[in-house]
């Protein structure tokens, strides 16, 4: 009780992953009891910008509060705490130490500003209202694809306990959440006492029947598991029926030189298997180096074949100490922002064409604020008519497209 009638004396910011977020929540809680007042900064690393901003916002948080400890944990803090430490009031807590109170209890207590009396002046981020709850099931990961430093921030893959999973999942229901979704490194990776993330999966379903909907985050789609999700996807309807693959190019010359475990091949097979009745996501890296016009039509060609609804797609940001940093026949920045916005085209035109096939019929959705949802697919819904209230699932019938959202009218 003493966490929950203090923690708002510790505020968070999250930069990056969802991961991020998620573990900000559980230091919030396991700082609040025993600090009277602080800040808590998780920062991001995944690209160039990410770590330029992480940096910013440490700043502006920490001159707007000069008697507040600010606490700077995270991927950017990990890699580069030299950017932190300039700060006469910001406190670094490496990524291997952040869910260990000792770590910013020591950290507080050889500081060289005063906080004897902490005082949070100005903070106006505003925490999302959440109508799903994320839960970790693992951290890091054992692969070395060249541009990657998350593997090298956050380690080597380590499996979360199924019990652990399981209580997780139990409180999340306890608390009005009707759906999961599973997250971590490299989901796909989770191997703990012979099962596997298709069986933490299907023991979720099983166990926690109050579990109306269970998502994964994102999947590595050289897994064989994935398969094993989609036969999930077959037999259960609380399994949600989209995937997003972090796939990175569907060229195969540069998944290779990515050190990338999936092929073009491999992806064509998986979205065969998966049928129509199943979605799919996608991350890109446009401009990796050696990335010719020809080799990016190869991914484009994939894009056009196996049609995911949804395209990330973001420049190559070469970083320090990955094998890809010291890679030559770099492409120009300019060409890779064009292919960005190319890819992205495409795919926002195949999305157009899935959406216009759904309208007439009656979706279950899960309602988050302002009577906005989410279909299965994971596609935006504006349901007109009375307010409902957050975490409902109910069912609406699509009558229309607007600003890349259904328009629904709940039945």
């Amino acid at each position: 009780m003493q966490a929950e009638n203090k923690k708002n004396n510790i505020k968070t910011l999250s930069l990056g992953c969802r991961l991020n977020a998620l573990e900000s929540e559980k230091i919030q809680s396991m700082l609040a009891p025993i600090m009277d007042a602080a800040i808590v900064i998780n920062t991001c690393a995944v690209t160039a910008e990410a770590e330029r901003q992480s940096g910013q916002t440490a700043r502006k948080l920490a001159r707007e509060n000069p008697d507040a400890p600010i606490f700077v944990t995270g991927c950017a803090a990990t890699r580069n705490p030299d950017l932190f430490f300039q700060i006469p009031n910001a406190l670094v807590v490496p990524n291997h130490d952040k869910m260990n109170l000792s770590a910013y209890t020591d950290a507080l207590a050889t500081a060289p500003c005063d906080f004897h009396t902490p005082k949070i002046t100005k903070f106006t981020n505003h925490a999302t209202h959440l109508s799903k709850q994320y839960i970790q099931v693992q951290n890091g990961c054992n692969h070395e694809c060249t541009y990657c430093v998350t593997r090298l921030l956050r380690g080597p893959a380590v499996s979360f306990a199924y019990d652990d999973i399981v209580a997780d999942a139990r409180t999340a229901v306890a608390n009005g959440f009707a759906e999961v979704v599973l997250t971590g490194v490299d989901t796909a990776s989770y191997a703990r006492n012979g099962m596997l993330i298709s069986d933490v999966c299907a023991g979720l379903l099983r166990d926690v029947p109050g579990i109306q909907r269970l998502r994964i985050s994102s999947f590595d789609p050289a897994s064989p598991q994935v398969f094993k999700i989609i036969d999930l996807m077959h037999k259960d309807s609380r399994m949600m029926p989209h995937i997003h693959l972090s796939m990175q190019s569907g060229s195969d010359t540069i998944l290779r030189a990515m050190r990338r475990r999936h092929t073009s091949d491999s992806v064509r097979k998986i979205v065969e298997y998966a049928g129509p009745r199943i979605t799919f996501s996608w991350d890109i890296i446009c401009g990796f180096p050696g990335e010719t016009d020809d080799l990016f039509r190869e991914t484009m060609d994939l894009v056009r074949h196996t049609r995911p609804i949804k395209v990330h797609a973001f420049p190559f940001s070469a970083r320090p100490g990955t094998v890809a940093a010291d890679m030559p026949n770099n492409v120009n920045r300019t060409i890779a922002r064009a292919r960005v916005h190319e890819i992205t085209s495409v795919a926002d035109a195949i999305r157009r064409e899935f959406m216009a096939l759904q309208v007439g019929q009656c979706v279950p959705v899960l309602v988050e604020e302002n009577n906005l949802a989410r279909t299965p697919h994971d596609i935006s819904v504006k349901i007109s008519g009375d307010k409902i209230p957050s975490r409902t699932i109910c069912d609406v019938k699509i009558v229309g497209i607007a600003d890349d959202m259904y328009i629904g009218e709940r039945v």
